[in-house]
Formats: structure tokens, sequence, C-alpha cells
């Protein structure tokens, strides 16, 4: 690109808002946080997170038994992290794509597959029932080759989800274009029934307000900082005071807190998005984005992209940042080299958007694992379970996490908790500085075979047969 275009491109996300879109105060109504906890209290049942993962164990558990004391804590703000800073991608996939589930679990992969419509059936279900006004849509999803290489295992990979059941379209470059016209497409896959579009935070609110009609006591900017435990459960510490529960649900994402055992299987990465700001009738008909689909594109390093309700485009992904210990920081929200990247990316893909701006943009920590899917365990003689490692695909994947959290705080032998997928954990990542330098050499090394036709050089094969994964 030219300099001037460069500094074109720089001017349309400068002035954008560092916050994210589906959180921001200035466009939505956010509701009050709860009080903090400031005294000692029990229940029955303890959720510590208050995104996804944790709303949906409070409702869950609230449904399976009504008269079940819950309290759930989060220490900042419900979705204030992951869950309010995603795509809105709610997908069917409990595996993180059909492909890294066919390659870990062969012999349960149909049976992955199935329970993972189920569950996107039931989010659904939850959503009508509980009267949440998410901007819920089954728009299915669009998967792009911008490639050639790309074209082939797209095309192996429909053949294998029509076997399973799925409703699959493998499109030619025409018929992709017909769908949202951009000139690096090169054809591509349309899976109708895969993927529902929602306002993550919106879902997110919803929960918390479904959560508190039930009954459950909620408290924000209350965070875990011990886990104790007592002859009848546990006790977990805050800042304010304690909560005695016989059981805990740990569903803290990328945040393990003083559950030590985590941090050993987690790797904190960072992720960026840009916002537009609304496109005009004139602007969405040069694009001919008529259906609504979620979009990605099918390289490994790949952007992620979907209209909001109001007719803006969020644009994501590409860049995964790690930073060395697995640091969070909040200044590591915004990252002007990766909007600039992200920014570039978007008016190449859609050139008739020239001028468009960007009105917010934002990054946030996502929780991945070394089986780049969600793992599950517990702790304290059972009476602790946990759910983690969504690693960027958990928008409806943490309403599984829930339902297995909670039969494995039940003791019970479930559909859920006989699956492979379930019993097995990850590797755990190595020590610093190994666990850097591998993680850095592995971007690397992703990036180089997106620019070689998708060949994988020696380190990534020896990732593949030691079953390791780490992916944008």
């Amino acid at each position: 690109m030219t300099a001037t275009s460069d500094a074109a491109t720089a001017a349309a996300w400068a002035d954008a808002a560092p916050v994210p879109f589906w959180l921001d105060p200035d466009v939505h109504d956010v509701p009050e946080p709860a009080p903090a906890l400031s005294t000692d209290v029990t229940a029955d049942l303890l959720v510590v997170g208050g995104g996804f993962s944790g709303l949906w164990a409070a409702l869950i558990a609230t449904e399976r038994e009504p008269d079940r004391d819950v309290v759930l804590i989060e220490a900042n703000t419900a979705g204030w992290a992951a869950s309010g800073r995603n795509g809105g991608f709610c997908a069917a996939s409990l595996t993180h794509g059909y492909g890294n589930g066919a390659a870990r679990w062969p012999d349960e992969i149909a049976e992955l597959e199935r329970l993972g419509r189920v569950n996107l059936d039931r989010i659904e279900a939850d959503i009508e029932r509980h009267g949440i006004d998410c901007e819920f849509e089954r728009t299915g999803e669009l998967v792009l080759a911008t490639e050639p290489w790309q074209l082939t295992e797209l095309t192996e990979e429909a053949t294998e989800l029509r076997r399973l059941g799925y409703d699959v379209e493998v499109l030619d470059a025409e018929q992709a274009r017909a769908r949202v016209d951009s000139p690096t497409y090169l054809g591509g896959t349309f899976t109708s029934d895969a993927v529902a579009m929602l306002h993550p935070a919106k879902l997110v609110w919803g929960l918390r307000e479904a959560c508190l009609r039930r009954g459950v006591r909620i408290f924000e900017r209350t965070a875990a900082r011990r886990i104790r435990r007592e002859s009848d459960g546990l006790r977990v510490a805050t800042d304010g005071g304690s909560v005695r529960a016989r059981r805990v649900a740990w569903a803290t994402g990328a945040f393990p807190g003083p559950l030590r055992r985590l941090r050993h299987y987690l790797a904190p990465v960072y992720d960026y998005a840009l916002m537009t700001e609304q496109l005009t009738e004139t602007q969405l008909a040069s694009i001919g984005w008529r259906g609504r689909e979620g979009l990605s594109d099918a390289g490994n390093q790949f952007h992620y992209y979907r209209l909001s309700a109001d007719n803006r485009i969020l644009w994501g992904g590409y860049d995964v940042i790690h930073h060395f210990g697995g640091a969070i920081r909040d200044e590591f929200d915004q990252r002007p080299a990766t909007f600039q990247t992200l920014a570039e990316h978007f008016f190449a893909t859609f050139p008739q958007l020239a001028g468009v701006r960007f009105t917010h943009r934002w990054g946030g920590v996502i929780d991945t694992c070394s089986r780049f899917s969600p793992f599950f365990g517990t702790a304290y003689g059972g009476r602790l379970a946990y759910a983690a490692g969504y690693t960027g695909l958990g928008v409806g994947a943490t309403r599984f996490g829930a339902e297995v959290m909670l039969d494995h705080l039940a003791g019970e032998e479930t559909e859920r908790t006989r699956l492979e997928m379930v019993r097995g954990t990850p590797l755990p990542f190595p020590p610093e500085p190994v666990r850097s330098l591998g993680i850095a050499l592995t971007l690397r090394s992703t990036a180089a075979a997106d620019r070689n036709g998708g060949r994988r050089n020696l380190w990534l094969r020896t990732l593949d047969r030691l079953g390791l994964g780490f992916d944008s």
C-alpha cells in the first residue's frame, strides 16, 4: 500500500472509541453493577465468574433444583471480559470447529456434533423462554477461500459435515460473491444450521437478569482470593467477605485466580476487533450482504466478521498476541499495529467501502489451551468443578460447559460426562521461557503456512503429531 493509503487507513480507525462496542454505555443501556460482597454468606452452590459459563451454570442450576440457594461472584462486572468482547458467533461446534474435533476425537465426533446442535437449539429455546432480547439470528455461516489451497480443504470438510447431517453448500467464486461481494473470494462453503449471530453483552445481561429473577444472589466487583476446605464444603474468601458453599462451579476463563492447577493448562492470548459506523443502504447494496451470515475466511490466521443489528460490520481476528508469562493488563486491550492491519485487510476485502470509518476498537483476552477446545475437571474431592479453555469459540459451548460442571458436581454420569473429550485433559504448557518461545514459534509458523499454500513446516507437523494446537 502507498503512504497515502496507509495514512487514510490509519485515519479510519484513529478516532474510534477504545472500548468494546457491545459494552459501550454511550450506545447501550448497561445495567447498574450489583453490590460487592461485604460479609460472610452461605449457599448450596457458589458460581465463580460472571461470564457466559458462570451465568449459564447459575441459571441451569436453579432450573434443575428450584430450591437450590445459588450465589454468583464476579471480579469485575458481568460480561466484562471475553463474554462481552467477542464477535457474537454462537456456534454449534463444541470443539472449535469440525476439523479440530475430528482430529482429536474421531470416534466420537458424530456425537460431539449432535450434542453441539442440541446445545444450540437449547440456547435458542432458553433465550425465547426467558425473554432475552439479544438480537439472536439463526443466520448460518459463510466460510470463504481467499487462496486456492483453501478450496480443497473446505470442499473436503463440507463432505464430512454433510455426512453428519449438516446442510452445507459448496460455492464457487461467483456463487460466493453473489452472497457477499468481495474481489478476494475464490469460493467457499455455506452452512445454514451451524451458527447464529447475537449481541454478546445483551445475552450476558439477559442471563444475569434471568438469574436474579430466579433468586440467584449476584455480587460484582468481588474477586475470589482463596479457597479453603471445610467439613461441609468449601469456603471462598474475597476482599470483603467469604462464601461457604457445599459445591463450587469455577468459570473464570483466562483468570484462574486461586485455582492454581488451571495455570498450567491456559495460555492467555489477545484478540482484536474493529466496528464500523452504521452502513447506509447504498453501502450495504455495494457489498450485497443480504443474508446477514456470519463470515470468516479459511486461513490459519483468519478474520471473522458479521453485521450488527444496526448494520455495522464487526471485523476481527487475524493477529494473536501472547505476552511473556501470560501477562494480562488493561493496556494490552489496545494495539495500534493490529488495528492498522485489520483496517488494511478490511478495505482490501471491501474496496467498495472506501471512506467508511470505524467507531470502536478493542481487544480482549482468550483462554486458549493446547488442544484448542474446552476442557473440564474437578478439584477438592469433587466439591469444585471447572470448565475452561474455550479458545475464542465459547458463546455457544459455554452452555454445554455449564452443564458438564453441574453434572460433575452432582456426581452424575451423563451423555456429556461419558465423552472422551470431557474425561480427558489437554497437555499442559511448559514453564517459561519455553512456553512463550514455543507460542511465538508456532504463531510465526502458522503465518508462514498461510503464505506458502497451507504447507505446514516441521514444527507444526510435530505439534500435529503430539496433538497440540495453537491457531488464530
